[in-house]
């Protein structure tokens, strides 16, 4: 047995992220948890770099509850910054580094987020000049850290630190102190607030708990079957929940080795593979097609044994050739939804090709699901109806939004997700529809109400609606109908680019169509499905 992985004290239920990162220290210290471009650190190596982050965020100023951005791109900083944070009793507020100044601005306005973690350029872009640009007063907003290497500047209303800079106070932290910080955070605190918008286009603050993530994420990776040992490439973001709690949160539940990427390139992915003998990628479908279609042939795959999709339609064609030309003994699909701390069901990795294509999977253990009609009435088996959950996965509410929060959840405990679909005798769910009017843009959730909020700032835009198309590699992508104003001519790709100082990348229309009039029913809203049929 690998002395690394053998436990040398018996387990004790784990119910924070600080105490599961003391935890995995003490037990495994020797164990990687990190390796990859980004370094190599071990349990304890990594327990360690996240206790200097701990102590800066005391120094800093931070209080147990205050909220904390990290708007980042995925890195070994990324992961330290969010579990210091925690170990500090801070709430994270993951921020896409897709989204723009505007954007993020608002997330940052909505969660009254005291400090901001991000990096001074990536990809080209500025984030600290981004976020001054956008104009929104952050009144809550004091200290803005550097993830990078880089020193900061900029005018701005609160102060902006190196890492460095904000490494160096935290020496003066006693270790009392820190452990004393450790053990104010309950079990039952809100450990994050994932942001997602709602239909209105007004971004909704998800608020999760320390223990109902651990317990809902120990029992996914059961269901996957993630384990010791396994070497994990997160190439998916850890604003979003599976990059941070099926990836980072996973892997250190499982003890398993985190190797993230900061952006998703498929050469670079498939050098990775071989590499670092990775066992374990998991990622929307649009990951999975780049790799088959960028020269895999060339890498030595045969270390990876586990593959999960989802987030868009899965074809069976995909998940074959995820086993035969990948190599991949082993896919599974799963489903869920933010308010559901990510997961609802998981479709085991063994199963037929025709059946991870075609259902969703089951339930995870203690969860329950509940197919309703629309007078809130059960279904019978077979029967198609809206799928509403019930368990540890179901959130504590809506962030400062107790009317939403109602809608949301019923007096019994149920979510309502919006989505239509069926279960069969064995309990395999289906998805069919939406009830929301949504579309996910290669695993990303589109709203049509927000994109179309932005596109009519546009001085020459009377009135828009956007419907999510089929497309061959994203699976769907936004086209906006627009009605442009009386005497005036536009230019589809002049709206195009317009949108892409304004809206993260995949939010932008990638068609833009023109009509003298939308279509409306009887209560006065644009009947959509008259647009779609007109394809």
């Amino acid at each position: 047995m690998d002395r690394r992985l053998s436990p040398r004290a018996p387990a004790a239920p784990v119910t924070t992220v600080p105490a599961l990162v003391a935890d995995r220290a003490r037990r495994y210290p020797d164990a990687v948890a990190i390796a990859g471009p980004a370094g190599r650190l071990t349990f304890a190596e990594l327990a360690d770099r996240v206790d200097e982050v701990t102590r800066a965020a005391m120094a800093s100023g931070l209080e147990t509850g205050d909220r904390v951005g990290i708007w980042a791109p995925n890195g070994l900083r990324w992961i330290v910054t969010a579990l210091g944070m925690l170990g500090a009793g801070a709430t994270l507020v993951p921020i896409s580094t897709r989204l723009r100044g505007p954007e993020t601005a608002e997330v940052l306005a909505r969660s009254h987020a005291k400090a901001v973690c991000t990096v001074q350029t990536f990809l080209g872009a500025d984030y600290p000049a981004m976020l001054a640009e956008s104009g929104r007063p952050l009144p809550d907003l004091e200290n803005l850290i550097l993830l990078d290497d880089a020193v900061g500047a900029g005018d701005a209303d609160w102060d902006i630190s190196s890492w460095a800079g904000f490494l160096a106070p935290g020496t003066t932290i006693p270790p009392e102190a820190v452990r004393q910080r450790l053990d104010e955070i309950a079990p039952d605190a809100i450990s994050d607030i994932l942001f997602t918008s709602g239909t209105t286009g007004a971004p909704k603050g998800v608020l999760a708990t320390h223990q109902q993530t651990l317990e809902v994420f120990s029992l996914w990776a059961d269901a996957v079957t993630l384990r010791a040992r396994d070497r994990y490439l997160l190439v998916n973001p850890f604003s979003h929940t599976f990059g941070y709690k099926a990836g980072i949160l996973a892997c250190l539940l499982k003890t398993a080795t985190m190797v993230p990427i900061e952006r998703f390139d498929p050469a670079r992915a498939l050098q990775l593979i071989e590499n670092e003998r990775i066992t374990v990628l998991a990622g929307p479908p649009t990951v999975f097609t780049d790799l088959l279609q960028a020269g895999h042939q060339d890498y030595m795959l045969g270390s990876l044994r586990l593959a999960g999709t989802g987030g868009a339609p899965v074809p069976t064609e995909l998940v074959e050739r995820i086993r035969e030309d990948l190599r991949v003994p082993y896919v599974f699909t799963a489903y869920g939804l933010t308010e559901s701390i990510g997961v609802v069901t998981v479709c085991p990795p063994d199963s037929p090709a025709d059946l991870i294509a075609g259902t969703v999977g089951k339930a995870l253990p203690g969860t329950e699901i509940r197919l309703l009609d629309r007078d809130g009435v059960p279904v019978p088996p077979g029967e198609p109806g809206e799928v509403t959950v019930k368990g540890p996965n179901v959130m504590q509410g809506y962030l400062d939004d107790p009317e939403a929060t109602a809608a949301a959840i019923d007096p019994d405990g149920y979510l309502h997700t919006g989505d239509i679909g069926t279960l069969d005798d064995e309990g395999y769910l289906r998805i069919t529809d939406r009830l929301k009017d949504m579309y996910i843009v290669g695993g990303f959730n589109a709203y049509p109400a927000e994109i179309e909020r932005i596109l009519l700032q546009h001085p020459d835009i009377h009135d828009v609606a956007v419907i999510g198309i089929p497309d061959p590699r994203l699976g769907e992508v936004g086209r906006a109908v627009i009605v442009p104003r009386d005497g005036t001519t536009l230019d589809p790709a002049a709206v195009i680019e317009w949108s892409r100082s304004r809206l993260a990348g995949y939010k932008v229309p990638r068609e833009v169509v023109f009509i003298d009039s939308l279509p409306h029913n009887a209560g006065g809203k644009v009947a959509k499905h008259l647009l779609r049929k007109a394809d």
